[in-house]
């Protein structure tokens, strides 16, 4: 039990930590779109690399961060019977979606998904435009990210879903505080 707990802290604290460090490049691709902007409207130029890098930076805020948005409960669900249910029905539909769905849907993906990530590594693929970025490859394994992410916090959710059905309190996190 206290291994199973430990193992699904874990996942948060990473999900939670890589969360918050990747939500702030937006910050960044916000702050480029604008210059893009600015670059095209005003000054009539045009830079391949810097629109390209606002698309890798998009491409990192979303799936870099499928993690923490499970953790946070921040995905898309139908609310018809999740919304009023009790939490030992919340959990068996967690569970039984983790099991049934997430986790097999990420080993899918990132099954199937390795030979194209595998291949552009092999040929360190990059941009198709002249001035693009030499990344492509990069990019594609965000692919492979995403499946390990999402899984790992499917699996953390399943472990709580498992706790509250079998009528077990999820521990409290040990306190750091030293006051006595």
């Amino acid at each position: 039990m206290r291994l199973l707990t430990a193992l699904a802290r874990s996942i948060d604290a990473f999900n939670g930590m890589v969360g918050r460090a990747i939500s702030w490049i937006a910050v960044p691709m916000v702050l480029i779109q604008v210059i893009i902007v600015l670059m095209r409207y005003v000054f009539g130029i045009g830079s391949i690399m810097l629109q390209e890098s606002v698309v890798y930076m998009h491409a990192i805020l979303f799936m870099a961060t499928v993690g923490y948005t499970l953790l946070h409960d921040g995905h898309v669900r139908i609310d018809i019977v999740y919304r009023e249910a009790s939490p030992r029905t919340k959990a068996l539909i967690d569970l039984t979606g983790t099991l049934i769905f997430l986790i097999p849907v990420c080993i899918l993906i990132g099954w199937v998904s390795w030979p194209y990530v595998a291949a552009s590594w092999r040929v360190l693929e990059g941009s198709k435009e002249t001035s693009g970025i030499p990344g492509v490859f990069l990019l594609k394994s965000l692919i492979l990210l995403f499946t390990v992410l999402l899984a790992a916090q499917g699996f953390s959710m399943a472990i709580r879903s498992a706790f509250t059905l079998a009528g077990l309190p999820w521990p409290a996190p040990a306190s750091t505080d030293n006051r006595p």
